[in-house]
């Protein structure tokens, strides 16, 4: 036999030979094949090592310093993002800001994936009246105008909650409201999703074979029907963090955000309109800042997406 002919066949006994991939290799394998989505990670990475690390070269009192005398200041080598209104550094409130913008997302999706989670599996694996009475009441929650309702909860609660001290930082009361607002009003949507998947899932041998052994309901729901679905709820998760950023921005650019002296790339924008033409770093930067994590996160959901689904093909 030629080294040609042996080839093919070196290359089967190696292949069959080889240990079968575990999930997690699938999952890699089909997520680096999304190149947005590896492109979308890298950012996010670099964003929020800005955000924490730049903690290390920019003190939170340095970010809230005024200065009148520097007020409005264009970007230059003592302070390369520029200053603002009142001559802080721009630069280094991006930093604290983006904390929070993280903070307020990440916060916010989790709330939301817990709720919806809760409420989609009971409605969908119980069915009858309980899905009846949580589908009702969920319908009635996405007719809701969410920004409507974040503004005026906002407006109404913001001024009751005091100021928090975490981990040495003092936060604006205004950042748990704004928390509690998106995370209560965003779980509808994943709520549905959560509940198309249970409803699927439940009819299933292995489901089917698990409630023949007697097997607790909160056990069929969390060990056996809950990781089946976990693709699309890990996908909305993610997308709900750019929701909750982006949501948290509109807020705070029509004043009824998070309050000073809590920075957020969202309220360092609330009086940029009236220097667009005149001052354009005080747009520029932080709404920058904002488009880049949020087309990030979502191209890493669109790669998430793809990833954990089981009928895409590998390489």
């Amino acid at each position: 036999m030629t080294t040609s002919e042996s080839l093919p066949n070196q290359l089967l006994v190696a292949e069959v030979e080889s240990p079968p991939l575990t999930l997690a290799n699938l999952t890699w394998r089909r997520f680096r094949r999304h190149k947005m989505a590896i492109f979308g990670g890298v950012v996010l990475i670099l964003l929020t090592l800005y955000s924490f690390g730049g903690a290390l070269f920019f003190t939170e009192k340095y970010s809230n310093f005024t200065d009148t005398k520097l007020r409005l200041q264009a970007p230059s080598a003592a302070h390369p993002f520029g200053t603002d209104t009142v001559g802080r550094d721009i630069l280094a409130r991006t930093v604290y800001g983006g904390q929070i913008s993280i903070l307020i997302g990440i916060t916010a999706a989790s709330m939301e994936v817990l709720i919806g989670i809760v409420i989609g599996a009971v409605a969908g694996y119980f069915g009858g009246k309980i899905d009846s009475i949580l589908m009702r009441f969920t319908e009635a929650m996405l007719n809701m105008p969410q920004l409507l309702l974040l503004i005026v909860m906002s407006k109404f609660f913001s001024g009751q909650v005091p100021n928090i001290n975490v981990f040495g930082r003092v936060l604006s009361g205004s950042v748990i409201v704004i928390i509690f607002i998106i995370g209560l009003t965003s779980w509808p949507y994943l709520a549905r999703i959560v509940r198309a998947e249970f409803l699927s899932i439940k009819e299933r041998e292995f489901v089917l074979a698990a409630r023949a052994t007697g097997t607790p309901a909160w056990e069929i729901i969390f060990k056996h029907i809950l990781p089946n679905s976990i693709a699309p709820i890990v996908v909305s998760a993610t997308l709900g963090v750019a929701g909750a950023i982006s949501l948290e921005a509109y807020v705070s650019f029509l004043g009824m955000g998070v309050r000073a002296p809590t920075a957020t790339w969202g309220n360092m924008l609330e009086n940029a309109y009236r220097y667009i033409e005149t001052a354009y770093w005080l747009w520029l930067f932080p709404g920058l800042l904002i488009v880049l994590i949020t087309l990030s996160i979502n191209f890493l959901g669109d790669g998430l997406r793809d990833a954990l689904d089981p009928r895409s093909r590998t390489v």
